[in-house]
């Protein structure tokens, strides 16, 4: 069978999470499809991306999008009511590309991934597949209750419009997936049961144990230009942190991950070093004694959790996101709501070495049990077949 993967970002490197997601879905469905890859890009291409996606892919077209393309994209999406994440995204000049690339290889299936590419296709007589992966108006309107008075209005609106599009969506394609069970209840839509589940996996091989200098007592990775990190950085650094100083006074912290923003740069000081982009995310893991992810914003299943857990890192987080997870606390992985929760668990795994080591192997056991990337590929290859 013939797949269009049609895709918001060039699926390679793989630093951001759909990006990662995008990837290793087409390496395993390369194995019994034939893959045409179809992708925006904004900023400078790497110069790995084509060479390496075409290992998998028969065709690799990469559209790439100006500065000025995306602030008239925007203006636009203002005034004809469209979210602007999808809005960003779409033009007319890029759906005339797009349409002529799908009439070119006349595709078996159409894998659309995120709403942000749907406009793009969701009228055509082909059938295909959308994958949700998070529920954006959620991730919204989640941000309202730290976001300034200013900006409160947009989000709503926002947040609104993202509702009514993953609403509208959901009728346009023949199957939808997401990326967790706690992300398809969100779904603004009353057959939202027919959704398929396919989580994220995590590549064992690559991601492993490793035996490194522990430089730091803890470590923090991810995108840091997307919100919700920002916002878990500020809360480790500004509420967490200054609890566990007082017991351990010279703890070490890395916030490490690409784009971080002023807001994260600012967090800098003997105890935090932010370090931007790591060419090998497993050495990031490897030198800290303690993953923690203290997520209070967004949605979906956070791959750096997955990534650390498989290195056999003792890792802690919130509830938001071991509902994706589905982690045991207290077992598994530990759990954490308040920054005084917070504090006590990490002094606990600094302090006890058996207790992090059990956090470790257990983590380890539960990422090779439940989280492969081959396993919840063959969902997407079930459903294109129409099994």
């Amino acid at each position: 069978m013939k797949l269009f993967f049609l895709l918001a970002r060039v699926p390679y490197p793989t630093e951001k999470g759909d990006k990662l997601r995008a990837f290793h879905q087409i390496t395993h469905l390369s194995k019994y499809h034939e893959i045409i890859i179809c992708a925006l890009n904004e900023g400078v291409l790497h110069d790995d991306a084509v060479p390496v996606l075409s290992k998998y892919a028969s065709a690799v077209h990469i559209i790439p999008i100006s500065k000025p393309t995306i602030i008239s994209n925007i203006i636009r999406a203002l005034f004809t009511g469209k979210p602007l994440q999808v809005g960003y995204y779409y033009n007319n000049s890029t759906q005339k590309i797009i349409h002529s690339l799908i009439k070119k290889y006349q595709p078996d299936h159409i894998f659309c991934q995120l709403i942000r590419m749907a406009e793009y296709v969701k009228d055509l007589p082909i059938d295909k597949t959308l994958d949700y992966q998070d529920v954006f108006s959620v991730g919204v309107e989640r941000r309202l209750a730290t976001s300034s008075v200013f900006m409160r209005p947009f989000l709503k609106l926002e947040s609104q419009r993202l509702m009514d599009y993953e609403r509208m969506a959901f009728d346009q394609f023949n199957n939808k997936i997401i990326i967790s069970y706690p992300d398809r209840d969100l779904i603004p839509h009353p057959e939202k049961e027919k959704i398929v589940v396919v989580a994220n996996g995590v590549d064992t091989d690559f991601f492993h144990p490793l035996t490194r200098e522990k430089e730091y007592d803890l470590v923090f990775t991810g995108n840091m230009g997307y919100p919700p990190n920002i916002d878990a950085a500020e809360f480790l650094v500004n509420k967490i942190l200054p609890l566990v100083l007082e017991k351990r006074p010279h703890l070490r912290v890395l916030i490490a991950g690409t784009s971080p923003t002023m807001r994260v740069m600012v967090l800098r000081s003997p105890h935090v070093e932010v370090s931007g982009w790591v060419p090998d995310m497993r050495e990031a893991y490897a030198q800290a004694k303690i993953f923690i992810a203290p997520m209070q914003l967004g949605t979906g299943l956070q791959n750096k959790l997955l990534e650390a857990m498989a290195m056999k890192i003792p890792c802690i987080t919130s509830s938001l996101a071991n509902q994706a997870l589905n982690a045991k606390p207290g077992e598994e992985i530990l759990v954490g709501e308040t920054p005084q929760e917070y504090a006590h668990h990490i002094l606990t795994l600094l302090k006890d070495k058996d207790s992090a080591a059990s956090i470790g192997e257990k983590g380890l056991q539960f990422v090779l049990k439940n989280y492969s990337w081959e396993t919840e590929t063959a969902k997407i290859e079930a459903l294109i077949a129409g099994k």
